[in-house]
């Protein structure tokens, strides 16, 4: 290769082609993932090599390779377009607040429930914003946050993820739903200890709602195993198996009118202080649009008065993540698939805005 051609600067174009390369490891996908034609992209790639005075990718008949240059430069490749990213939504945020594309993340026990009031809430106050939303779970939000691929994300709290600032809107209690003529349906005061004894049904691995499930369980059997009868992909097919009389589960109140509406079904309080959970928005830590998101999380919060939840008063300021404690089934050093059960709190209702301080987050159970 020859020697780099420092009379000519890498282009963008370069860069981009050079990023989707190192990420996809195949030609055509990459030019797809960009929209640009393959052989362009080769020659983006060509390009930047010769600038660059090193080869940066292995071509074989049948896969790509990066090489050892390659390896090292498409880490410092995907951070600059990442900088020039953050410098054009720097522009235009300050430019003009509320316009453009605002990529929004939301996790599937959230967005059923919540986003009619989202929608809603764009529609009327902010016609100019191209909102485009993404249900995923935790994990993949999270990591299309930390790429740029998202802008704001709707989920449970807190993540205890390092360059993550929650900003909290609002803190929901989980009920108990059973079988039409279970005894335990229609009460307002079960001790959460009845859990240890009742067959429980919970999503799949990796969904949020089923880690808050056993997090509650875990504390009230005090860190004994929770036995877990069947499991759903979702909660629509979760309290249909709960009618059928397989068990019961705990659903966000948020969630109960929407999901229990067919009949078959009874759901319980529980004694105070009940397990809840606490939904915010998470931002890159510094996002240029920080102010525009603020802003967006007290429309937020004034637009959910009416459910059955317990909104924030107005936060000193956004909530930098803590460290992850690790729980018991936890592995070592990593990151939290999801959040934990928000701290016990008073019922809810639907126009009480109770004061607390939003600033420190809630202890996991």
């Amino acid at each position: 290769m020859a020697t780099m051609n420092r009379g000519k600067q890498p282009s963008l174009a370069q860069l981009r082609a050079f990023a989707a390369v190192a990420e996809h490891l195949h030609f055509r996908d990459a030019a797809a993932a960009i929209g640009m034609s393959q052989p362009a992209l080769s020659g983006a790639v060509s390009a930047l090599e010769e600038t660059l005075g090193t080869q940066l990718v292995e071509r074989t008949t049948r896969k790509v390779l990066l090489s050892p240059a390659g390896e090292r430069l498409a880490a410092r490749a995907k951070a600059v377009l990442n900088a020039v990213g953050e410098l054009m939504e720097e522009a235009e945020a300050v430019r003009a607040p509320f316009t453009g594309v605002l990529r929004l993340g939301v996790i599937p026990t959230v967005a059923p429930y919540l986003l009619p009031d989202v929608l809603r809430l764009v529609h009327d106050r902010y016609p100019d914003l191209g909102l485009q939303v993404y249900e995923e779970r935790t994990s993949s939000l999270l990591d299309g946050l930390a790429a740029g691929r998202l802008d704001l994300l709707l989920l449970a709290v807190p993540l205890g993820v390092p360059g993550v600032t929650e900003i909290p809107l609002f803190d929901e209690d989980f009920v108990l739903v059973t079988p039409g003529d279970h005894p335990l349906g229609g009460r307002d005061d079960i001790p959460r200890e009845a859990l240890r004894d009742l067959p429980l049904l919970l999503l799949d691995e990796g969904h949020c709602l089923r880690d808050q499930a056993l997090d509650v369980c875990r504390e009230v059997a005090r860190g004994a195993p929770t036995p877990v009868k069947t499991t759903a992909t979702g909660l629509a097919t979760l309290v249909q198996l709960v009618a059928g009389g397989l068990g019961v589960t705990l659903l966000p109140r948020t969630a109960v009118e929407v999901e229990t509406g067919r009949g078959g079904l009874r759901t319980g309080r529980f004694a105070e202080p009940a397990p809840a959970r606490r939904i915010a928005l998470a931002i890159r830590t510094g996002a240029a649009r920080q102010g525009e998101f603020e802003e967006f999380a007290r429309a937020l919060r004034d637009a959910v008065v009416s459910l059955p939840v317990r909104p924030h008063t107005e936060p000193a300021g956004p909530v930098a993540a803590t460290p992850y404690a690790t729980r018991p089934d936890a592995s070592a050093g990593t990151a939290p698939a999801c959040s934990a059960p928000s701290p016990p709190g008073p019922p809810p209702h639907r126009h009480r805005r109770p004061a607390e301080n939003p600033t420190n987050p809630p202890p996991s159970y």
